[in-house]
């Protein structure tokens, strides 16, 4: 067997329901964890749209009892997790249970763990640093692409540093996610746009990772197949129940490739670009991931070629290496304008004499381990002048 193929892998994945209608399930998880009384965590423009509430009657129907907290921004804040830890003691819960996207999510991953280890959320940033486990977690999730309900990170903004810091963690993995398409059908244009592209970068970072292995192959290519096929449906259609549940699938399987294979340098930057100016997540890696994808080509080209296959990318044995590396990198650009993100760097408030800051926190950035290919500053900066 090749050793490529029989070398020690793992895969790590909490347990999930998929399906229309799985959020109202929330209060069956709870009752048969034997939970008591959880810290609802969700976010102010969600509490608009009938998915929390939802979740709140299942709760109730169960005999489980909650307490409310959703002050949380879309890039979450360390204050915002420290105040929500606070929450959760002074109301005696034993449980967080999530709905919302990725900031909700991430925001009651950081909770659990500040209050299992009394510790600042910023703390445990980096890989493996949460020494104790946090309290049960059940996760909703309302947008499709960010897949925090089954990976092991959480994202948080430190607002001294103005940057992202990414903590990785199996202690954060969340106990259950009820993954239900119904509950995507509210998001905007935008945000189905920008979510179902953080998805696919996932997938393709994932799939060229240093640590990717055939179990998370299988998950990336499968979710790239899912994003291309499903998302300008899922934009231009937001009541298809098929593009919705597809583009859920496509960010549960990348959740799974990503959550165990990491990311790369799209996320690195995409985490500098966020914390220092506030911009959304899936955006950032949008504007970014073809750009790198050009810089990392030489070292993966093969896999690229596979992701271009799985785009629908035409592509024949008489083109040449350059033709198809140029045909690769046009398939992702044509699918993020189609997604209707066009833009550059500039367009968003990114200065070039912000580049120099944005290099350095990238590089700081767990997720800049395993992009297949070494990068330095200089590389970054040139990166981003091409992003522009």
């Amino acid at each position: 067997m090749p050793e490529s193929i029989a070398s020690l892998r793992k895969f790590v994945a909490p347990e999930f329901v998929f399906g229309n209608g799985a959020r109202m399930l929330a209060g069956q998880y709870a009752h048969n964890l034997g939970l008591r009384r959880v810290l609802l965590v969700s976010d102010p423009r969600l509490m608009n749209q009938p998915w929390p509430h939802d979740v709140m009657r299942s709760l109730e129907e169960a005999g489980i009892e909650y307490s409310l907290f959703h002050d949380v921004a879309p890039n979450p804040r360390d204050n915002q997790v420290m105040a929500g830890a606070e929450q959760y003691l002074a109301h005696d819960c034993d449980a967080l249970v999530a709905v919302g996207g990725g900031s909700p999510m991430d925001s009651a991953k950081a909770m659990g763990i500040v209050v299992t280890n009394d510790r600042n959320v910023l703390e445990f940033e980096g890989a493996d640093n949460v020494p104790i486990p946090g309290p049960p977690l059940i996760c909703i999730p309302t947008t499709a692409g960010s897949a925090a309900d089954v990976s092991q990170f959480s994202i948080i903004t430190d607002t001294q540093r103005k940057v992202k810091i990414a903590i990785v963690s199996k202690a954060m993995i969340p106990d259950v996610s009820l993954v239900d398409p119904e509950t995507t059908t509210t998001m905007s244009r935008d945000l189905t746009a920008h979510t179902g592209l953080d998805a696919l970068t996932h997938a393709v970072e994932a799939y060229v990772s240093n640590a990717s292995s055939p179990f998370t192959d299988l998950h990336a290519l499968e979710a790239v197949r899912l994003v291309s096929r499903h998302l300008i449906r899922a934009i231009e259609s937001p009541d298809d129940l098929q593009a919705k549940a597809g583009m859920s699938l496509a960010s549960t399987l990348a959740g799974m490739a990503f959550s165990n294979a990491i990311l790369g340098a799209v996320h690195a930057l995409a985490h500098s670009l966020g914390g220092y100016l506030d911009l959304p997540h899936g955006q950032c890696n949008a504007l970014l991931l073809d750009h790198v994808m050009a810089y990392n080509f030489d070292k993966t080209a093969e896999k690229y070629f596979t992701i271009a296959e799985c785009l629908g990318v035409q592509m024949n044995d008489g083109m040449s290496y350059e033709e198809r590396k140029n045909a690769t990198l046009q398939g992702v650009a044509k699918l993020k304008h189609a997604a209707g993100v066009s833009q550059g760097l500039s367009e968003l408030g990114v200065s070039p004499q912000d580049f120099s800051l944005l290099a350095e926190h990238a590089m700081l950035d767990p997720c800049m381990l395993t992009n297949p290919k070494d990068m330095h500053a200089e590389d970054i900066l040139k990166i981003l002048e091409a992003a522009q």
